[in-house]
């Protein structure tokens, strides 16, 4: 089983979003030394706690800090942008770094719709296009384009021998039945829906039409934390429990320290709400992480597993992606 890591290069409270990205070249470079497959950065805009706007230029540097390790975006959210601009960036990397990047897409906006119409030059962007974009961008990358297409001419630099993986992204089954559709490896955000992913991944490998791939590739992103033993990773879950709080009340801050964490003083709805989170994510000891982990790749049918952290503080974060590659 590869295991993988996704990164939303978040932004601890007493830090700002260069200590942010700079943690996130430093743990790029952990992930590769102990022997994860894949690094991928999300996209987010103008999110108090998330530093990164544009994956695709931190994939750049990210290759420059590592040597193995495969780095892409989980995701691009195309509907913003040209699929044929998309192409090109990600060819511009696959020529930096040959047969090491990865081009994760999605549609959701990464933001709220105030956001979304600013990042989209004033209008909202078109969800409605999403399929096209997704079947012109595949066809731009492989240079498979039909002959009456009227961008056939045009040519996609720079040209290279190898190009991107693509990996559609979601959280629905409108994901799973469009990569089905189009042929393409398709990824499941557990920690966004941890509810009828399982059904989403079987219909997605029973009604998958060759194209792209020539056969279903899957993957299950969740959220988890692995702690010393049980009781240090719910002592570190805290952080995020508050931040999925915050998120719930529209509170545009920082993910909370451990600290802060520990010193909120929750309502009885505040817990019923936390709680009925949990089931995004896997926390406990290197054991039980791993456990859990073997029975949700079973449960999906997942070929791959990627895993997002986020607790208080950096240091504790590295640790958890220590021990859980260690606990495999």
């Amino acid at each position: 089983m590869k295991l993988s890591i996704l990164d939303q290069s978040p932004i601890i409270r007493g830090h700002d979003a260069s200590a942010a990205i700079r943690e996130t070249l430093a743990l790029a470079r952990r992930a590769e030394t102990l022997g994860y497959y894949r690094y991928w950065l999300a996209e987010h805009h103008a999110i108090a706690a998330l530093a990164d706007p544009c994956p695709e230029v931190l994939v750049a540097r990210l290759g420059a800090e590592t040597s193995r390790l495969r780095i892409g975006t989980g995701g691009v959210l195309l509907p913003y942008y040209s699929a044929f601009r998309t192409a090109e960036a990600f060819r511009m990397l696959e020529a930096l770094y040959p047969g090491r990047i990865d081009l994760g897409v999605g549609r959701a906006p990464g933001g709220d719709a105030r956001t979304a119409r600013a990042v989209a030059g004033g209008v909202f962007p078109d969800a409605e296009q999403f399929p096209q974009q997704v079947w012109e961008l595949a066809a731009h990358v492989a240079g498979t384009l039909p002959a009456d297409h009227p961008y056939k001419r045009v040519r996609l630099q720079p040209e290279v021998a190898t190009a991107p993986e693509i990996w559609l992204l979601g959280s629905s089954d409108y994901s799973g039945a469009l990569a089905a559709q189009l042929g393409m490896a398709f990824a499941f955000a557990h920690f966004i829906n941890p509810h009828g992913g399982e059904e989403v991944m079987h219909a997605y490998r029973e009604h998958f039409r060759p194209g792209h791939e020539q056969s279903p590739r899957t993957m299950v992103c969740t959220f988890a934390i692995c702690g010393e033993d049980d009781q240090d990773a719910e002592r570190l879950a805290q952080a995020i429990d508050l931040r999925r709080l915050h998120m719930a009340l529209n509170i545009d801050s920082p993910v909370p320290t451990a600290e802060e964490a520990a010193a909120h003083e929750y309502t009885v709805a505040e817990r019923e709400y936390i709680a009925g989170q949990r089931a995004r994510a896997v926390i406990g000891g290197p054991r039980r992480v791993r456990e859990a982990l073997e029975t949700m790749a079973r449960r999906y049918g997942a070929d791959e597993l990627m895993v997002l952290t986020i607790t208080g503080d950096y240091a504790s974060r590295t640790q958890s992606y220590e021990r859980l590659i260690g606990a495999f």
